[in-house]
């Protein structure tokens, strides 16, 4: 049984590498205008509200990430939020599938907080693929100080390869559920 509810085990590889950019596909992933892939919630904003400012895929498939905590997820005296930080961590994972054309959604993701996460400080993410198991995708990301290059989290996460009809499905499955209300 799939995250959405279904059986569906197949993967639609083809059509979801592309459709990222393709604005008609419902996996479409807009970009900033310094080319970060926003989601649904960021896209209105043109900018990622978790402070991804740039990212790039390397050629040895890295993915690398400039990212600043915004003051507004401030959790303790000038340091970001456990959540925020969990959050971005996931966000390193997903863009490193997203980079690398793949569709993928978070089965697994294991965050260690190493040291308190300064807000407003460059940090550098880092994100990259360990190996893959069929539809698993087992991926390893980091967060630094760009200053020092000081470790501050480190996350594992399992990513599942998912068809380009992944929303859909989960719609009605999420329509099933309603009952008779």
């Amino acid at each position: 049984m799939t995250q959405s509810g279904t059986n569906d085990t197949t993967s639609s590889a083809g059509s979801a590498a592309v459709a990222g950019d393709d604005p008609s596909s419902p996996l479409h992933s807009p970009r900033s205008p310094a080319g970060v892939r926003l989601c649904y919630g960021c896209a209105p904003r043109n900018e990622c509200r978790l402070g991804v400012e740039r990212e790039q895929l390397h050629d040895d498939g890295v993915v690398v990430s400039h990212v600043v905590c915004p003051e507004s997820h401030e959790g303790g005296p000038g340091v970001a939020h456990g959540g925020w930080t969990a959050g971005v961590m996931d966000e390193l994972v997903g863009h490193r599938m997203m980079l690398k054309h793949e569709f993928a959604v978070t089965g697994t993701l294991t965050v260690k907080f190493v040291r308190p996460v300064p807000v407003g400080w460059t940090l550098i993410g880092r994100a990259w693929t360990v190996r893959t198991e069929n539809r698993k995708v087992f991926v390893r990301a980091t967060l630094q100080l760009e200053s020092s290059g000081a470790v501050l989290a480190e996350a594992e996460a399992i990513m599942i390869k998912r068809p380009d009809t992944h929303f859909e499905q989960h719609e009605q499955w999420l329509q099933s559920q309603r009952g008779d209300r």
